[in-house]
């Protein structure tokens, strides 16, 4: 349903935008300048980017503490709520059997 909701619009953003390319071809300098990133103006491909090379630890650094700190607040509001009796936990003795 809101695929649906969002397909309409962007068809007809690019029914309009290639209207707008069909009246006026100078209007394609906007493409070629979206892809000036990744060519030369002499048509030659840029060279591949430099990687970080701790990537991967840099997201075990990064995931790992807010793992940590969203377990510790989750924590604490549970202790709040069941200390203030807002919620507690049914007990139930079907665990017996």
């Amino acid at each position: 349903m809101v695929v649906g909701r969002l397909a309409f619009p962007i068809n007809l953003a690019l029914q309009q935008f290639s209207r707008r390319v069909a009246a006026n071809p100078g209007n394609l300098k906007v493409l070629q300048r979206h892809m000036s990133s990744v060519y030369f103006r002499s048509g030659a491909i840029k060279p591949k980017p430099e990687e970080m090379p701790f990537g991967l630890l840099a997201i075990f650094c990064a995931v790992i503490p807010g793992l940590f700190v969203g377990a510790t607040i989750s924590k604490n509001v549970a202790n709040f709520l069941e200390e203030n009796d807002l919620f507690v936990p049914a007990d139930d003795d079907d665990d017996e059997d």
